[in-house]
């Protein structure tokens, strides 16, 4: 026998305690006082003696056969030896979680009452046994994942054959010890293996009781590995406070219910801790406590129950507390980490408060509310004289709230960065203006060409500064297409002016508290972008540049633009209140620039309190100028390439421009350019490393040509080749010749390094028009001039687009002529307003047809068809009924306009000619067209001139206020009655 002491100790599982249960007897066998668990609290290792008044019952020992006499039962545990005839049918009981090992008890819940009174029934019959198998796992599932009460609730629904599909073949006979409510207490015996259903609700099965495989008891590897197994268990119990605690609790079971059986080990006997004499085991009984206390999966212990070989199953059971073994191992090794870990970080955390409380008691450091107080004080001291008194009667009241405030209190965090924030900003600090407006000018034409109209209202603001000797903050509105510089000529004025700049875009802004701040109650409130900015630039009179105000959002937040008019009023900025400050602060020393690019979609009371100054775009002698003087500097630069290395020609630029770029601004044309010269630069490393390898190859293959050529350049005298070479290759100290000579050597070594440099001298890349597409591609816009010679019915228009103007032209044809079949067909996506103009342009053109061709029935008897392409392009806009009534009189009269002629302007039913939009676009698109003659509105004369010189050069302008005027000039042979500008 064998002989095995556990100590008590582990915290691991629930120390389930069943107040009704009593040990049962099993026999007289060797197995007795011993008591074991399951991990989970499920299962009790039972122990048990044949004295007293304990029943004995007749048991069949492991491999042995032997049969000892039974008793009758003194309690009401009946036999716990049932003979195997007798319970060859038995009620299945399905365990979710673990097998049931003989010798151990376990509670489960029954939720099918039907099954629950037929567990009832035998058991008031005296026959209180059952069956319990383990369910076998879903297929697919994971058997090693711990399942909750979801799973539980599966194995209550299971009834009749699935269930008995679901069960493993081999399960334990139990007696049902107690039923408490749906709770029922097994206590497990023998194995079973199911043979066959015999009813499905409750499930019935027939079983066969299995006995384990004979086995000789004295023989030396079982022995061997039986010791194996408890010096195992011995070690897990030293090194797992676990399994100690829950040996312990289970001891206690055995104590309370059989204290005349348990016997306590004397003193001297104790090895480690508390321990407890376990008792004698046999080793069918050994391997089924280590696999039953063990903490595998269900799976693993099953296989234990299921072998009946007992050397295999104590392997098996070895295998399972060895894992448990270094699984304690880990554990130690991990709480011994963590514990050093925190009693070091709370070593210096002592240390660290008890320097503190010396610092204090010496004077050497004050605590922490102290020296945030005296921080805040020296913050604000420079700026008291200049602070507004209402801000300072803040400051002053909360550093006194903040002196009266707990360190671990959210109140002390609020006011903490409350102070922050009011001490931090730069009240009454500004930074000192620069009013030369010559050095202003000249700052504004080193960052951007062109730009006329925003560097003179600059220029006008320093003018007016100087004056007065200071300067007030104003709202300017820069609108324009994409591209055309808005957002860095901020920074240049800011430059220009001296003035500290910040940017911030309001493009998809949708929360007020972005511009107002949040209000301090809030958890992570912060102020407004304003303030931010006042903060991090540090003056009173910054140049802010809000990006993107045309793209304002509106949310469950708020109407930021609404917020915005507090913000751009020169009226109310100088008293503008954040939510999170909540004291005045005065903005009306800042320069605010914003920008668009669609002035109509900012709202009206907002648009009202801006000076809007817009910027048309650049056309193509702005954009050379730009590329030349900008664009293609700086990205010459930052590829790394020398302005020797590469040449840009006039035509090639200009082809680039003309084709690639057409856009009003010039951030696709930068776009373009840094290609171009990412390819040059490509070009020009490939180039130096293919002469590179020329140079090393022939250095390689002609090295003693290389040496006469050496000796040559220092014109030295040679008295053969062999003693040239010799001299060249001998070191310095070892060299023969005269010290001259050696420094001979040496220049003829720089001018060869010399020669080498200019050999490898890269060739210039030359950028012109037939080479431009191996860098960019093909073209992607053409002429959008179709005829040179518009036919009858065609006429060029002029329109305004995004990307600045274009030419439009307006089709007209016949579809088919007869009596009263007049009719207008319109095509090419048009717009509501440009299909408005469609129908006022043939009234118009029907009424001046009858003055100039009375006998002339055209409109009432044709079916006409308007087209203006591109079919795919949408359009709108009133500036094409001018065009529309030229190119149906055209079609009517069939008489085509003057050659190089375009036109624009609205027209009226009685034929006035309303103002358009757009018209240095419109001018410069004319030009790109090559024409010559532009038909303009009269009320258009004023933008017209003032449109730079080079701009009007060579174009003939006449402005019309009647489309009779319009008739005239596009069909009458004299074009005198023009209007030079």
């Amino acid at each position: 026998m064998l002989k095995l002491i556990l100590s008590s100790s582990v915290h691991r599982l629930p120390q389930t305690v069943v107040p009704t249960l009593r040990p049962a007897t099993l026999s007289t066998s060797p197995l007795h006082k011993v008591l074991g668990s399951l991990r989970g609290g499920r299962l009790f290792f039972c122990s048990g003696s044949g004295d007293g008044a304990d029943a004995e019952a007749k048991v069949v020992e492991s491999g042995s056969g032997a049969e000892e006499s039974q008793t009758k039962a003194s309690s009401a545990i009946v036999s716990t030896n049932p003979r195997p005839e007798d319970y060859l049918t038995v009620l299945a009981l399905p365990l979710p979680h673990r097998p049931l090992f003989p010798g151990f008890y376990m509670p489960i819940y029954v939720k099918d009452p039907k099954l629950l009174a037929a567990l009832q029934e035998s058991r008031e019959r005296q026959a209180p046994y059952a069956g319990a198998f383990l369910l076998k796992d879903e297929p697919g599932s994971d058997p090693s994942v711990v399942t909750g009460s979801d799973a539980d609730k599966n194995v209550y629904d299971l009834k009749g054959k699935e269930l008995f599909n679901r069960l493993h073949e081999v399960g334990t006979l139990a007696q049902i010890s107690s039923i408490h409510g749906d709770q029922v207490i097994l206590i497990g015996h023998r194995r079973l293996r199911i043979a066959e259903m015999v009813s499905e609700d409750p499930l019935t099965v027939k079983v066969d009781h299995l006995k384990d495989k004979a086995f000789n008891r004295d023989d030396d590897i079982i022995k061997a590995t039986s010791f194996e197994v408890l010096s195992t268990l011995r070690d897990v119990l030293k090194t797992s406070s676990l399994w100690r605690d829950q040996v312990q609790t289970y001891t206690k079971w055995v104590r309370r219910g059989r204290k005349k059986k348990y016997k306590r080990i004397s003193e001297e006997q104790k090895m480690f801790g508390e321990e407890w004499h376990i008792g004698d085991f046999t080793q069918p009984r050994l391997a089924d406590f280590g696999a039953a206390i063990s903490g595998a999966n269900k799976l693993q212990c099953q296989q234990v129950l299921e072998e009946l070989d007992v050397y295999k199953r104590l392997n098996l059971t070895l295998e399972l507390v060895k894992k448990e073994m270094e699984i304690s191992k880990i554990q130690e090794s991990i709480a011994k980490a963590i514990e050093e870990k925190i009693s070091g970080e709370q070593r210096r955390y002592l240390l660290n408060e008890q320097l503190k409380a010396i610092k204090k008691e010496l004077g050497l450091e004050t605590d922490d509310k102290t020296a945030l107080t005296g921080k805040f004080r020296e913050r604000i001291e420079p700026k008291r004289e200049k602070c507004p008194p209402h801000v300072l009667q803040v400051i002053d009241e909360e550093l006194t709230k903040l002196q009266l405030l707990e360190a671990s209190s959210s109140e002390f965090s609020v006011t903490r960065n409350y102070l922050d924030w009011l001490t931090a900003l730069p009240w009454g600090e500004y930074s000192d203006e620069n009013f030369d407006v010559t050095r202003a000018q000249k700052i504004l034409d080193e960052d951007h060409y062109g730009l006329t109209d925003v560097k003179d209202r600059i220029l006008e603001f320093i003018a007016v500064g100087k004056l007065r000797g200071t300067s007030q903050g104003k709202i300017i509105c820069l609108s324009g297409p994409p591209g055309v510089g808005k957002t860095s000529i901020g920074r240049s004025i800011a430059r220009a002016l001296n003035r500290k700049f910040f940017r911030f875009s309001v493009g998809g802004l949708a929360d007020v508290a972005e511009i107002k701040g949040h209000r301090r109650t809030y958890i992570g409130a912060m102020p407004g972008k304003m303030v931010q900015c006042l903060k991090n630039v540090g003056t009173a009179n910054p140049l802010v540049l809000i990006d993107e105000i045309d793209k304002l959002g509106r949310g469950h937040a708020g109407d930021p633009a609404s917020a915005l008019l507090e913000l751009l009023d020169p009226e109310q900025n100088a008293n503008f209140l954040d939510h999170y400050l909540d004291v005045p602060i005065d903005l009306s020393k800042v320069l605010f620039v914003c920008t668009a690019n669609v002035v109509e979609m900012i709202p009206n009371p907002l648009l009202d309190r801006m000076e809007v100054v817009s910027i048309a775009g650049y056309i193509t002698d702005e954009k050379m100028h730009i590329a030349r003087d900008y664009l293609e500097k700086s990205t010459r630069e930052a590829c790394g390439i020398k302005p020797e290395q590469v040449e840009m020609t006039d035509a090639a630029l200009l082809a680039l421009i003309e084709n690639y770029c057409r856009e009003a601004g010039v951030r696709n044309l930068q776009k373009h350019i840094e290609k171009i010269y990412r390819k040059i630069a490509l070009q020009l490393v490939r180039q130096g490393e293919t002469i590179d390898a020329t140079i090393a190859s022939a250095q390689s293959i002609e090295p003693k040509n290389a040496k006469v050529d050496f000796d040559e350049s220092v014109q030295r005298d040679e008295t053969s080749e062999e003693d040239d070479k010799v001299q060249i290759d001998l070191p310095a100290e070892q060299s023969p010749c005269p010290d001259n000579q050696s420094t001979d050597n040496e220049v003829a070594k720089e001018s060869e390094e010399d020669k080498e440099t200019e050999t490898k001298t890269i060739e210039k890349v030359l950028i012109d028009k037939p080479n431009l597409n191996d860098y960019v591609g093909k073209p992607v816009f053409h002429a959008d001039r179709i005829y040179d010679q518009t036919p009858t019915g065609v006429v060029m228009g002029l329109a305004w687009t995004s990307m600045g103007g274009s030419t439009l032209y307006i089709e007209t044809t016949l579809i088919e002529e007869g009596e009263g079949k007049g009719a207008l067909h319109v095509t090419g996506q048009l717009g509501d307003v440009m299909k408005e103009s469609t129908q006022i342009a043939h009234t118009v053109a029907r009424a001046i047809l009858v003055e100039k061709e009375p006998e002339n029935p055209f409109f009432a008897n044709s079916k006409i068809h308007l087209h203006v392409p591109a079919g795919a392009t949408p359009k709108d806009g009133p500036s094409a009924g001018c065009t529309m009534t030229t190119s149906l009189l055209s079609l009517a009269m069939k008489k085509p306009v003057k050659k190089d002629l375009a036109m624009t302007g609205e027209v009226t039913l009685t034929g006035k000619v309303l103002p358009i939009g757009g018209v240095k676009e419109k001018t410069i698109a004319a030009r790109r067209s090559e024409v010559k003659t532009i038909i303009f509105p009269s009320a258009n004369r004023r933008d017209f001139d003032e449109l730079a010189s080079n701009v009007k050069e060579g174009l003939d302008v006449h402005f019309v206020d009647d489309y009779r005027q319009i008739f005239d000039l596009a069909f009458g042979d004299d074009l005198s009655q023009n209007v030079e500008n």
